[in-house]
């Protein structure tokens, strides 16, 4: 295996799956860009995400292609210096058993992610401390645990129908960055197919312009992200919502993926003000390991 390095300088080593497709630096201003070469059927160049953070929708859609178009392959970290975002390890979807298609394969019909729930969990990136109170064997957590993320009143109900529709169980990983206090919880919830998994998401969780449930800390509704750039790798849908001002202390960010038989619920937070590359960069690694 040859040796290749991200753009934070340190080695990777190639995966014995096709990797991604290189995206090369934007073109200084009043360049025509090159036009795109045929994509070859081995892919070894590691991405390069180079542009600024304004343009993130459009590479968001470029990364999406670039990872689906693959059955199995490496995820870019999303790293780029002094950008504000975080220095993730080197993704990598995991190998399926002999013989099970991906979820989104001709023929899966259910949408079944055959792969360990704990190995389609986003990492922690570097620097973090990890939440203990999501520390469960192969990351697995409770109903109850997961339901101390919405209002009390909602509780008895979402727990009934999460045990009468199907949850076959639930992985999770939190962590803060020690530097500026940012915390971070996901939440994936694995459903026996996708019809189960969306009729729990259509009951209680989506919402078209505001989100239908208030997560801990939201002071008063959380409402549609009209920034968030990104729909979501093919077969998956992503849903951002953005705490409303007037905020209490704290500042709340979540989201949720909607991925075949795998509902994901991620959770961003900060006292005063939580910055929005961070939350974007989780939301899509974690959206393109669900794909």
């Amino acid at each position: 295996m040859s040796d290749r390095t991200t753009d934070a300088g340190s080695p990777v080593e190639e995966a014995a799956a096709p990797a991604n497709p290189a995206l090369d630096p934007a073109p200084a201003p009043g360049t025509a860009p090159a036009p795109e070469p045929a994509a070859p059927r081995r892919r070894t160049a590691a991405l390069r995400w180079t542009a600024a953070v304004v343009v993130f929708g459009a590479l968001g859609t470029t990364v999406a292609y670039a990872v689906t178009e693959q059955e199995r392959t490496d995820i870019p970290t999303l790293a780029t210096k002094n950008d504000g975002r975080w220095t993730y390890p080197t993704l990598e979807k995991p190998a399926l058993p002999a013989g099970a298609s991906g979820p989104f394969a001709p023929g899966n019909a259910g949408r079944i992610h055959y792969a360990d729930l704990e190995r389609l969990l986003l990492p922690a990136p570097e620097g973090s401390r990890p939440d203990p109170t999501l520390d469960g064997k192969n990351s697995r957590v409770p109903v109850s645990r997961f339901l101390q993320e919405y209002e009390k009143s909602v509780r008895p109900t979402m727990a009934v129908h999460l045990g009468d529709n199907g949850l076959r169980h639930i992985a999770a990983r939190g962590w803060t960055m020690p530097d500026d206090g940012t915390a971070t919880r996901v939440y994936l919830l694995r459903f026996h197919s996708m019809a189960t998994a969306q009729d729990f998401f259509g009951t209680y969780l989506q919402g078209t312009t505001d989100a239908s449930q208030k997560v801990t800390d939201v002071e008063r509704l959380s409402s549609g992200d009209k920034a968030f750039p990104y729909g979501g790798a093919a077969g998956t849908e992503s849903y951002a919502y953005d705490e409303v001002a007037p905020r209490g202390p704290v500042h709340v960010r979540h989201a949720y993926i909607s991925a075949g038989d795998t509902l994901a619920l991620i959770i961003q937070s900060r006292k005063g003000s939580a910055p929005r590359v961070p939350f974007d960069q989780t939301v899509i690694l974690q959206n393109q390991l669900l794909g």
